[in-house]
């Protein structure tokens, strides 16, 4: 499908921004809106926001369109797809599971999944919910393509790497992996003797009056958010997953507003224990992924950590055809950040950052207020070599002309701007990179992109 948009409003703002008290209105909601407008230029990012400090709201709105065939903004009341948000819902099952003496987290796997092989008799269900088990994602397989547009049984998806060896000894490492979660869905069908959708709606979404969330299927759903893509620069319907395949692993649908009653409730108390609740907050082997803190460990079902300045922040985000979402909680500031998006161009982590930024009272630079000054040519051939932004993921920065060039793995390369003699940026990506010279040599540098930052030192 072929958008022209010519003249037309393509930025549909919905909702209420209120400040409701002093905190609240020191905080700069006119920059947040500027983030969020400079992100959704072109469509990047459609679907919906809430950013709420206690009990007040500072922002809550809708950007783009829920539906483009038929002009359908989205709205804080639009429902869309959670994708790996789901993670912490089918954990925080599995803990009341435990709490009602129905399993025990030491339990070993094959207790629960008849069909595990041998190679799966040390993972216990502490394993799969720490995604240390090692069991290899089945979304990794050549066939996915193909197999997520099929309607799927959790045991068939499951069937997909019983033959597999594991990637590592359970309990070893942290490595993702969504089958991990798909386990933990029949864990909770098994033991619970009802359906995943039916536990989550009984014993999560009413109790906790999240009346605009459930399990995602083919039913019609008022509300619900279609999902785009684009390609070629143009925006088409994403591809078809059957929510069969994404089972406890990311079938659920929500609202910022269920979102945020989630957060609060999962946080203050209201539906699983204090001994549970710190279960699932203590990370238990260091972890980096997609919105994770800047130190961060995963838990059960969420990424737990600090940012640089050393607040607590626990956040997950959610991907796939036509879904990028994402949530993070500030503990101790009582601050919540909730985006959901129908567009597969939504920079996630970065909007959530700078809107995190400025509720911080933080500076916040958009990419068309970075300034390009002109520096040295020695100064920028000291930074030239090869930096491990993580293990086994190597760029290589080279000079051309007056200007530095990144080149990483087979993506496309791209360029450096100087800001200053230590600081370069690149406008999209929205890319900021801070080389640390020490004694005249360089060391590292810092590289900030998609709200994610990491340090990479120079190797040879």
């Amino acid at each position: 499908m072929r958008i022209a948009w010519g003249g037309i409003a393509f930025l549909l703002v919905c909702g209420f921004v209120t400040a409701l008290t002093t905190a609240a209105s020191a905080v700069d909601i006119a920059r947040m809106e500027q983030v969020l407008q400079a992100a959704a230029v072109d469509n990047k990012f459609m679907g919906t926001v809430l950013v709420a400090q206690g009990d007040t709201i500072l922002l809550d709105k809708g950007y783009g369109y829920a539906n483009l065939e038929w002009n359908i903004p989205n709205t804080p009341q639009t429902r869309l797809r959670i994708a790996s948000l789901a993670k912490q819902f089918t954990a925080a099952a599995i803990l009341l599971l435990e709490e009602r003496g129905k399993l025990k987290l030491d339990d070993p796997v094959k207790a629960y999944i008849p069909d595990a092989p041998a190679a799966w008799d040390k993972i216990t269900l502490f394993s799969l919910l720490t995604q240390t088990s090692g069991i290899p994602d089945f979304t990794d397989a050549p066939d996915f393509g193909v197999t997520m547009k099929l309607h799927k049984t959790p045991e068939e998806l499951t069937a997909t790497v019983l033959d597999k060896p594991l990637d590592f000894p359970p309990g070893e490492k942290f490595s993702y992996s969504n089958t991990n979660y798909v386990l933990l869905g029949r864990a909770i069908e098994k033991v619970s003797g009802t359906s995943f959708a039916k536990f989550m709606q009984d014993n999560i979404f009413t109790p906790l009056g999240m009346k605009d969330s459930g399990y995602d299927s083919m039913a019609v759903i008022p509300r619900h958010a279609s999902g785009y893509a684009k390609r070629d620069g143009v925006i088409v319907n994403a591809s078809y997953i059957d929510q069969s395949v994404q089972y406890g692993a990311g079938g659920l649908y929500s609202t910022t507003h269920d979102l945020l009653t989630w957060e609060k409730a999962l946080l203050g108390g209201k539906l699983i224990s204090p001994a549970s609740l710190k279960k699932m907050m203590t990370p238990f082997r260091d972890a980096r992924g997609p919105g994770a803190p800047y130190k961060a460990g995963y838990g059960m079902g969420v990424y737990v950590g600090t940012t640089m300045d050393g607040r607590k922040e626990i956040s997950h985000t959610g991907s796939g055809p036509g879904t990028i979402s994402m949530m993070a909680a500030y503990p101790d500031d009582k601050l919540f950040v909730i985006l959901l998006s129908n567009i597969q161009t939504t920079p996630f982590g970065d909007i959530v950052s700078k809107l995190t930024d400025i509720a911080f009272g933080r500076p916040v630079i958009l990419p068309s207020e970075r300034k390009q000054v002109a520096v040295d040519s020695k100064i920028l051939a000291r930074y030239t070599g090869r930096y491990q932004l993580r293990p086994g993921f190597v760029i290589e920065i080279a000079r051309e002309g007056d200007v530095l060039v990144v080149h990483a793995a087979s993506n496309p390369a791209f360029t450096l701007l100087p800001e200053n003699d230590t600081n370069f940026f690149a406008k999209d990506p929205d890319l900021q990179v801070e080389f640390k010279v020490t004694q005249g040599h360089v060391t590292s540098l810092v590289w900030r992109v998609n709200g994610d930052i990491m340090d990479a030192p120079q190797i040879p």
